[in-house]
């Protein structure tokens, strides 16, 4: 049997990492377990453990068609967690900060990043996602303000930025 690589990232491959958790076979041991297990499920369509794994307060609101769109028309490139807050085995709660990489092939294959902030809760003993908060990632923000071309350069020169680091 050929295997292959587990789309969470992780490296090791997939029957050792993420298909346990999705065939229920083991429970995930804490929330970021459970986030890649749930990605790793969108990317290869097995969309009755997203659904498995919803919290039941939340579930009621999953469209069952667009799940299995986004899932069966992307291609997924990558899981990047960013940010945790808690979600370890003895939590109770967690909230995950996450950017997943894919590309649309309904429109064109183009690159897309979703960012989002996710909450979990145990719930009977198990972790479940919650809900969901979208981000978006705007433009880069200087901290400090641009040096212009005439402006004494910053290095403490008392040459203008041109004449001096910005040649």
């Amino acid at each position: 049997m050929e295997t292959s690589t587990c789309p969470c990232g992780s490296a090791k491959d997939l029957e050792s990492c993420c298909l346990p958790v999705i065939k229920e076979q083991r429970p995930a041991l804490t929330a970021e377990e459970l986030l890649r297990a749930r990605y790793s499920a969108f990317a290869i369509g097995e969309i009755d453990f997203i659904f498995t794994s919803h919290h039941s307060k939340t579930r009621g609101e999953l469209k069952r068609e667009e799940i299995e769109d986004w899932s069966r028309n992307s291609e997924w490139h990558g899981l990047e967690v960013v940010d945790r807050n808690g979600g370890q085995a003895a939590d109770e709660q967690g909230t995950l900060t996450f950017c997943a990489r894919f590309s649309d092939k309904k429109s064109g294959g183009e690159p897309q990043e979703h960012w989002e902030q996710s909450l979990f809760e145990k719930e009977n003993g198990h972790w479940r996602f919650v809900d969901a908060r979208g981000l978006k990632q705007g433009p880069y923000q200087r901290e400090e303000p641009k040096v212009g071309r005439n402006d004494p350069c910053p290095c403490g020169s008392k040459q203008k930025f041109k004449k001096c680091c910005g040649k």
